[in-house]
Formats: C-alpha cells, structure tokens, sequence
C-alpha cells in the first residue's frame, strides 16, 4: 500500500540501516518482500566487441569463444535497487518531456545520414546507462556495427564500473569507458575506430576500389559528452560543447586524419519518455532540458536516493548542509535547507543540492546497476 506524502509517494514505511562498509552485509529490514540486489564481479571480462553488424569483430588478445564465465551475482554491500521506489514516487508528480524543435527537424536529418555510416559510436552517461538508451536506436542502426561508449567514468565508483562492465561482458561487448571533459579513453576509442577503417578498406580493396575514410556516426542523448568526446580524439575544439544540454542543434562533419570522418549529432530523446523513472534519473544527471520538470520535485527524490544508498546514506546529506535528515522524506529536507540557507526559496535550495550531486560532493555514484 502507498501513502503519499507532501506530493511525493512513498511505499509502506520500512526500516533501513547504514552499517559501515567493513561489515560483509547491510541489515535491510524491508516490507513483505526484499528489493533485488545487483552486485559486481571481479572476473575479467572479454575483449572488444563491436555492437551489432552481421558478423562481430573482436579486438585484443581474446576472441568470442573466450572462456570467461560470469554466472551469477556476489552479494553487494554498496547497493540497493530503488527500482520500484522511484515508480512509487514518480506517480503523482508532472511528467518529464522534453522534445525541442531542434531535435524533431534533425532526428530525420540523422536517420538519413546513419545510412552512410560505417560504424556508429553510442554514447551513454555511465551513471545511467540504461536511462541513456535510446529505444528505437536498434531499428535506426539495423545491422550497422556499433561501439558502445560510457562516458563520464570519472563520476562513478569503482564498484559501479566493475558491475556494468560485467553485465556487457555476459552480452559479449565490452564497453569503452571514457571521460570526454580530461580525454580519458578516448586512446582506446581512437585504436578500435582505426581498426574498423582497416577492415573496411581492406574489403574495398578487394573490390578493386580505391580507399576512403571511414564514416562514424557519434550519437546518444543531450548532454552525455558527445562532442566533448569528439574534441578530446581531434586534440582541438571542432564542436561546441558544454554542461548543459541542447547546446549541438546541428549535424556537423569532422575530419579524424585521413581514416576517419566523425558526424557529431544533437542529442537524441524520444518524442515521449514513457518511463518517467529514467526521465527523472535524466534530469538528476542533467542529461534533458531544465524546462522539462520540477527542479523541487526532482532534488527531493535525489535526496530519497541518496538516502538509501549505502555508499552515500543519511550521513552525507547531513555532514554537508549540517542539517538534519527526517526520515527518508526528500521534500520536507528541501524545504529545511532552504530555510537554513536560502531564505525559504525552495528553489535555490533545490538546484544546490542537484548541482552538489553532478559535482560529486557526495562522493562519485552511479543511480542505476545492472538489472539481475
């Protein structure tokens, strides 16, 4: 049964308790049922693979038939799903969308042109790789070779990292994990784009054609570091880019070399975001446009978050505003804190503790795992 609470929903009120990390288990006192956990493995995952095409290429000193196995889930001591709270807590608020003209007159524009491409890159933001999945990107690309690309690594821990890259090995891709702002894996990146131009031109000349640069499409959603990632691998500013979303509105060519041509695309959404779990995991991750919500109603379910991750928890929130956590109740902290230091604009309050997150003042986490 769900009670709703100052605006937001919340489930039957359960007990949860923070132990310190030495402890091999968190006690988690839950309703009827216990939430999933997700956990990460320590097992080294395959080589490279490229995502999709009729006949996938492996790159290293591995191959497809690699005897890496990764069957099953450790238990985790960092982690908690929020899966179905978010659900809960989403229901009655407004719903996020967000789709500027920019994006509808260049989603044709970009369709047209993945046609030429030779490979596409996919970027998605590494706290939120699943919200950052395009869902018709399977139907544009067809059989197109794909490398899948989580950028902003430097945002996530550790533990986060290690249990994303397990679950795209058991799909037999490995991802590349990058951070486009301080050109982190983008060497990786610009080895495996050279190495499909190589395949590609070696078939052109077993046709008797002259060779060309490959064509790559780079594409994701609004503000995962599209064109950060682009400028990092051309080691010059090609492509205008910044912090917030919405800042490419345009397709633009760029030339890497004489292998390598790259399209930088604006940041792809959906007409409508159905599952309003991810949109709100969008705005946190300021990753959709702030027109789109609540700034208030999306920090008061960041706080709800926060809260209940391990790795974080109430403690956090309280050493850094030196205010006290009621509960699990992220309104009513919200309105404390603008009463603390903003007299009263719940506003501001809301935006600092949004701009606290994407700064990492809370330590560096990931808001989504992988699902079991």
């Amino acid at each position: 049964m769900g009670v709703q609470i100052l605006g937001l929903w919340s489930r039957t009120p359960s007990l949860w308790v923070h132990l310190p990390e030495t402890r091999s288990k968190p006690v988690h006192l839950l309703p009827t049922t216990a939430l999933p956990t997700t956990a990460s493995l320590s097992s080294s995952p395959p080589t490279i693979q490229v995502v999709g095409g009729k006949n996938p290429t492996w790159y290293g000193n591995g191959n497809a038939n690699s005897n890496t196995t990764l069957d099953g889930f450790a238990d985790e001591t960092d982690w908690i799903d929020l899966d179905s709270e978010l659900c809960y807590w989403t229901k009655s608020l407004r719903p996020v969308q967000w789709y500027p003209g920019h994006i509808a007159k260049t989603e044709k524009e970009l369709k047209e042109q993945l046609k030429l491409m030779d490979v596409v890159i996919e970027v998605r933001d590494a706290r939120i790789p699943l919200s950052t999945t395009h869902p018709q990107m399977d139907s544009w690309l067809g059989n197109r070779k794909r490398i899948l690309v989580l950028n902003r690594e430097d945002m996530i821990s550790k533990a986060d990292r290690n249990a994303w890259a397990n679950y795209f090995a058991r799909q037999g891709i490995k991802p590349v994990f990058s951070n486009g702002q301080l050109g982190m894996g983008t060497m990786k990146l610009s080895r495996l784009a050279k190495a499909l131009a190589a395949s590609v031109n070696v078939k052109r000349r077993a046709k008797g054609l002259l060779p060309r640069p490959v064509r790559a499409g780079i594409v994701g959603y609004p503000n995962v570091g599209k064109s950060s990632l682009i400028n990092r691998l051309l080691k010059r500013r090609m492509c205008e880019a910044a912090s917030r979303p919405g800042v490419t509105r345009e397709l633009k060519w760029v030339q890497f070399g004489k292998e390598l041509e790259l399209l930088d695309s604006p940041g792809m959404l959906p007409m409508r975001i159905s599952d309003q779990s991810a949109a709100i995991k969008l705005a946190i991750c300021d990753d959709i446009g702030e027109r789109s919500y609540d700034v208030v109603d999306v920090a008061a379910i960041l706080v709800q978050i926060l809260t209940r991750i391990p790795s974080v928890g109430v403690k956090a929130l309280q050493n850094r505003y030196k205010i006290d956590v009621d509960g699990h109740n992220g309104r009513i902290f919200v309105q404390k804190l603008a009463v603390h230091l903003f007299n009263g604009d719940t506003h501001q309050a809301a935006f600092r503790i949004l701009t606290d997150f994407r700064k990492g003042k809370f330590g560096w986490v990931a808001l989504e795992r992988p699902p079991r």
